[in-house]
């Protein structure tokens, strides 16, 4: 009976958003679809909102509210920077962390806007101990002010992380973790083989944490003219509460969220609106005039396939979506350059190859192809980055991790404890039941498995010493599976430029010979629905929902519910042409 009530329950939800919300969200979406920002305006940035590196229209974002990109922001901050009504910024800081290279994004547009002599006014309700929240504290230091509650505290004295092993419960039930690595630093599936770091393991996390750690130093020292070593000592010498704080020179002033916020809107005049940065977004007319460079999209996992690069709250990479990206970019006569931005742990082998390749036959159209690295640029990441014309990375991306891994998880032995007996049958050679989860590697199995990984892992060699014209020897000596902050990149030749998106557009004027001073159009090939595209995708998905939203009265309910969910996911992918090679909780990644 409580499952039917669950149900039904879901059902009528779902009636509800067919029949009254999307009715009511069609005429919000006409109503806002260009808010009044006449007269002087004040932009509000709220960076507590969760971020993903590139734009992502999902289905009830009309209903639900859309969240911002790092892209989007940054392309908005330098248009405000631009607009006569904008006289201000104000940011609300994150009381934990976020990504060091979105920070390093958005801190270089702050920048930007204040060389247009426009002020940008900072608040936080407190820093708190998170992996980077030196992050969200070098993004604050770059405003003109920055403002703290009074009596919050400032909790900034380095970077820290956790490692779950596993090993020791896998050794307990009986689950034996199978995996070939090349080499002893591609550590991903580390958890699950030891259960403490390795030396090397231990060795690359420290060193990309302490480059990250320094370049977030260096940024705010900069910003708020400190020395650099001072700063360093100062912070971590802390925590403090805001009257230390401001005492210390760390923050400029104290003050509600209110207080900061009148602060900004002083800058203009009696008439001065408050605008959040999604509204004001959408004011902005698409750009005219001028050459035009193609911007691609790639963020999340790479996987073949096609059907608009994500599920949920995952986004993918299908390389036939940002395949046939680059084959349209390329034979449009008014492109002159592409822009590929790309956030990503990595993927399929073969997905990422094909994206290299079609980015090669756009290079040999033409048209230069100027990668610029995100969060992460990782493993099959780099893989479809090394053979662009120029790299552009954050100094904070994690690039490289050039290797491989693969393998299984073997848990027949512990299903047998509880009555659970897993048998294979099979026909062919005795690898067609290598990656049967019933028993582990034969020892024929296993030297197959290290022989096909061997071919993976030497043609990715092959494939960055030629894209990036280095000798074999010394991508063999780099590579390793070993992750490189985008700073470390650029000494080791991975990268050729550090900086941002707009960095990158600039490298792709140079390459494509346009004036360093000309306008240029930015035009996205990525085959996104439009905003009434995206409606109508709407409507199908909420037909639907009746289904959908009693699945998840069960998921609620169910502790099992996230896994079978994931399992849902993966299938759907499958159902569009995607091949997905593990689990998503085996993701790749460089985390």
């Amino acid at each position: 009976m409580k499952q039917f009530l669950i149900t039904l329950t879901a059902a009528i939800v779902a009636l509800i958003i067919v029949l009254v919300a999307l009715p009511i969200g069609v005429i919000a979406l006409l109503a806002s679809s260009h808010p009044h920002t006449n007269g002087d305006i004040v932009v509000s940035l709220d960076l507590r909102d969760k971020m993903s590196d590139q734009s992502r229209t999902a289905p009830f974002d009309f209903l639900t509210g859309k969240n911002m990109s790092t892209l989007e922001i940054v392309q908005t901050l330098h248009h405000a920077a631009d607009d006569t009504h904008v006289k201000a910024v104000f940011i609300r800081l994150p009381e934990g962390g976020m990504s060091p290279a979105a920070a390093e994004e958005i801190r270089d547009a702050i920048i930007y806007v204040r060389r247009a002599s426009k002020p940008v006014i900072a608040h936080s309700q407190g820093l708190y101990p998170d992996t980077m929240v030196v992050a969200s504290y070098m993004l604050g230091s770059a405003a003109s002010e920055l403002w703290m509650q009074p009596r919050a505290s400032l909790q900034v004295t380095g970077i820290s992380t956790s490692t779950m092993f596993m090993k020791r419960a896998f050794d307990k039930y009986g689950v034996q973790a199978q995996y070939e690595q090349r080499y002893e630093f591609k550590n991903a599936v580390n958890p699950y083989l030891y259960d403490d770091y390795t030396p090397a393991h231990r060795e690359a996390t420290l060193s990309w944490m302490d480059s990250i750690y320094q370049s977030m130093l260096s940024n705010i020292a900069h910003d708020r003219r400190i020395d650099q070593a001072k700063l360093q000592q100062t912070l971590e010498a802390g925590p403090y509460g805001a009257e230390q704080a401001l005492d210390l020179g760390l923050v400029t002033h104290l003050g509600q969220v209110h207080d900061a916020q009148q602060a900004a809107i002083k800058r203009g005049n009696e008439n001065t609106q408050v605008v959040d940065l999604r509204d004001y977004e959408r004011t902005i007319e698409p750009e005219t005039g001028g050459d035009t460079i193609a911007v691609i999209d790639g963020e999340g996992a790479i996987m073949t396939g096609k059907g608009g690069g994500g599920f949920g709250n995952s986004p993918t990479m299908l390389s036939d979506d940002i395949s046939n990206a680059f084959y349209t970019a390329a034979k449009d006569p008014k492109v002159r350059a592409i822009v590929f931005r790309v956030s990503s742990p990595g993927g399929s082998d073969t997905a990422s190859e094909q994206i290299a390749n079609a980015m090669q036959a756009a290079k040999e159209a033409g048209k230069p192809v100027v990668v610029s690295m995100g969060e992460y640029a990782a493993s099959g990441g780099y893989w479809v980055s090394s053979g662009a014309s120029s790299i552009v990375a954050n100094p904070s991306t994690l690039t490289g991790s050039i290797g491989v891994f693969g393998g299984k998880f073997a848990y027949g032995d512990a299903l047998a404890r509880f009555g659970i007996d897993v048998r294979d049958i099979s026909v062919g050679s005795d690898y067609s039941s290598a990656f049967s989860a019933a028993k582990g590697f034969s020892p024929e199995q296993r030297a197959a498995l290290s022989s096909w990984i061997d071919q993976i892992y030497n043609g990715f060699i092959v494939h960055v010493a030629s894209g990036r014209n280095i000798p074999v020897e010394q991508v063999q000596q780099i590579a390793k599976g070993r992750v490189w902050t985008g700073q470390q990149a650029l000494g080791l030749h991975l990268v050729d430029k550090t900086g941002g998106f707009y960095d990158a557009v600039d490298e792709a004027k140079r390459l494509a010979k346009i004036d360093a001073a000309a306008d240029v159009q930015l035009v996205n090939y990525d085959n996104r629905p439009g905003k009434f595209g995206s409606f109508g995708t709407s409507v199908q998905m909420a037909m639907s929902g009746l289904k959908t939203l009693s699945f998840l009265g069960w998921a609620m309910q169910d502790p099992k519910a996230e896994a079978a969910m994931n399992a849902v996911a993966d299938e759907r992918l499958r159902e569009e042409g995607a091949t997905v090679m593990a689990p998503k909780a085996y993701e790749p990644s460089t985390r």
